[in-house]
């Protein structure tokens, strides 16, 4: 099933350099980027966006994290991309993650470079959060062809 799904490059991405290196693997897997933008997100949006976690010990400490230095959000699409994204992720901690997955590879300590929406109903609000409709394109790659 053809799907979107939100990224979001984390604060410890951002100040590491490893953008480049997040979306290469999200196109190596054939995905398409319909959206991109970097923002330096307030913490009215992470609220928003953390509000599943409120009322956890954790939640501040998410709140300060993500709102530290800019993120890039970015909403992907292709062929299963929620669970094609989440496998490419890892386990939320670095010290769980596989080697060859994104946070696996390139989380360090606490923190764990990269967000992606765990489900349809995830994905679409998180989406609206960051995009309006007009800013998320549609077009084709040709290499969409070797991947179906």
């Amino acid at each position: 099933m053809n799907e979107k799904t939100l990224v979001l490059i984390k604060p410890d991405a951002i100040c590491r350099g490893l953008i480049g290196q997040v979306i290469i693997r999200l196109e190596n897997k054939g995905l398409k980027l319909a959206a991109a933008k970097l923002i330096k997100m307030d913490t009215d949006l992470a609220a928003k966006h953390y509000s599943v976690h409120k009322d956890k010990y954790f939640y501040q400490r998410l709140i300060d994290y993500i709102t530290a230095t800019p993120v890039l959000a970015m909403v992907w699409q292709g062929e299963d991309a929620i669970s094609t994204v989440r496998t490419l992720c890892g386990k939320t901690f670095g010290t769980e993650a596989l080697p060859g997955t994104i946070r696996g590879d390139f989380s360090a300590g606490r923190f764990n470079i990269i967000h992606s929406s765990d489900c349809p109903e995830s994905a679409e609000y998180e989406i609206g959060l960051y995009f309006n409709n007009n800013e998320i394109l549609d077009y084709d790659l040709d290499s969409q062809n070797w991947f179906k």
